[in-house]
């Protein structure tokens, strides 16, 4: 299982030592194939035919997390169930040879089929159809989840997830993100898990829910009698956290980006701030980066499909420099970036679209 990541920086590169664990984080969900129409001029309308200008394909679930992390320079682990048609075939490999992530622990299911979400995205908005079904009972985790130095958990209501104490008393790194409650119940004791989890994630409505609070900020500082930080992500107004351990706060505006289709921003976010949080970064540095890597994915069609490495972060700090009639208090927020960059020769042009129209192509190597 060699370690080949198709990212120039390895963030942890100065952390590293002969006894980390093999894996810098771990993840297990579930991978759909995701289609996305995009260039639509409004919503589809019943009875009609929409054309799209745009479509790509791309493994989407947990693949975007794990995409977002590999793309940062981050030796990812999945383990999840593929099918073992065309479109299981197409997911693992995008993510094994084109992404460098590790399938070690992740199966292929004879005759279960791929989960499919078809989404259109239009007017900045997107809608979803999808289709699936259960994978077969055996757990795609297994039981001892690897030795990672973090690890990103889909929190569920009522349904704790055994892996995640396993990996916590292993002193795995729990990072919890959350869906929307489709129970409408918004109660903490539910998510049992929070417990081991060092960060909680939510977006501002999603804590105001939950902590019954009426400002996403006060909703973090609620958060933090549950769990050690509390990161709250405000859509167009970026993100705050807070540190119960330190008692530090930190709050960043987010970046003004002409957002083509927001499939997967939250997912880069996580990267980015799970990025920083490993590399020992500030808290406000963590934050700020992990709104850049959102803010660069939302110019970008597709969850997977549009998470940045580090030559468009590299092009993004370039080319933001450049601009006339920039704040300089605002630059300055992102000096930080200087240190990690790859050299100018290796950034790639940018933005770079990404989006493969067709799935069976093969891909110039």
């Amino acid at each position: 299982m060699g370690h080949h990541t198709h990212s120039q920086v390895d963030p942890l590169a100065g952390l590293r030592t002969p006894g980390d664990p093999p894996w810098d984080v771990y993840l297990t969900g579930t991978v759909f194939l995701d289609i996305i129409f995009t260039g639509l001029d409004c919503a589809p309308v019943r009875g009609t035919e929409s054309w799209a200008r745009g479509m790509g394909s791309s493994p989407g679930g947990v693949a975007n997390m794990a995409t977002a992390l590999a793309r940062l320079g981050l030796r990812t682990c999945l383990a999840a169930a593929f099918g073992d048609d065309h479109y299981g075939e197409y997911c693992w490999d995008a993510l094994e040879h084109g992404e460098g992530i590790d399938l070690t622990p992740s199966r292929t299911v004879p005759g279960w089929h791929s989960p499919v979400t078809v989404s259109m995205a239009y007017e900045g908005e997107r809608t979803m159809v999808s289709h699936g079904h259960e994978p077969p009972p055996e757990e795609p985790a297994p039981d001892c989840p690897p030795r990672a130095r973090a690890a990103i958990a889909s929190l569920t209501p009522g349904r704790p997830a055994p892996w995640i104490a396993q990996a916590a008393a292993r002193g795995t790194r729990i990072f919890g993100d959350v869906g929307w409650d489709d129970t409408g119940a918004w109660d903490l004791a539910g998510l049992t898990d929070l417990r081991h989890c060092e960060a909680f994630l939510p977006n501002a409505e999603e804590a105001m829910r939950y902590t019954g609070t009426d400002c996403p900020r006060a909703a973090a500082h609620a958060l933090t009698e549950h769990v050690p930080l509390a990161v709250v992500t405000l859509g167009a107004q970026g993100a705050y956290a807070v540190d119960r351990r330190t008692g530090e706060t930190a709050e960043v505006p987010a970046i003004a980006v002409e957002a083509l289709d927001p499939t997967g921003a939250g997912d880069v976010f996580v990267a980015g701030f799970v990025t920083g949080t490993l590399a020992g970064w500030p808290l406000a540095d963590r934050l700020a980066f992990a709104g850049l890597t959102a803010a660069l994915s939302v110019q970008e069609f597709g969850g997977s499909l549009s998470a940045p490495g580090w030559s468009e972060i590299a092009a993004w700090w370039r080319r933001v420099q450049s601009v006339a009639g920039q704040d300089p208090a605002a630059l300055r927020r992102y000096a930080f970036l200087e240190r990690l960059l790859p050299a100018e020769e290796q950034a790639g042009p940018w933005p770079r679209r990404r989006a493969v129209p067709t799935i069976g192509f093969r891909r110039s190597a």
